[in-house]
């Protein structure tokens, strides 16, 4: 019973460990804004808040 209390905490930490190694070795590549597309943000608002041509209720 008393390895349970090292081998879990190790396991965590091993897995920890392997998970930063595997994120800093290969980081997800910069996405840059297209041409004629809105980031999503400001599509978000833009639906938000109707302008001239949303129907009047």
């Amino acid at each position: 019973m008393v390895w349970l209390v090292f081998a879990l905490p190790a396991a965590a930490v091993v897995a920890s460990v392997g998970t930063a190694v595997v994120a800093l070795a290969r980081p997800d590549p910069v996405i840059a804004v297209a041409a004629g597309r809105t980031p999503a943000v400001q599509g978000r608002n833009h639906a938000a808040t109707p302008g001239a041509t949303a129907p009047r209720r």
